[in-house]
């Protein structure tokens, strides 16, 4: 999620990006590996995947970004769209 807590909790809405453990066909800024987590498979972030879900529709937390890794994502996200 991209969103904050606060935010999630107010609006019963996230803001998320897509992930996936297919490798991408393109590099960054659209796509960036995720590291920071332990997961079942080699997994990125679709930076250019943005989607707004109900907080209804999530599962269990699997874990958070490094904060290195989520500014990685802004700055794709920044780059992708402009300033």
């Amino acid at each position: 999620m991209l969103s904050q807590d606060v935010f999630n909790e107010r609006s019963g809405t996230v803001i998320a990006v897509a992930l996936t453990s297919q490798e991408p066909s393109v590099g960054y800024p659209l796509a960036l590996e995720v590291r920071s987590i332990p997961l079942p498979k080699r997994s990125w972030v679709k930076i250019g995947q943005i989607r707004t879900l109900s907080t209804e529709r999530l599962g269990d937390l699997i874990g958070r970004l490094s904060p290195e890794e989520l500014q990685s994502v802004l700055e794709g996200l920044n780059e992708i769209i402009g300033d």
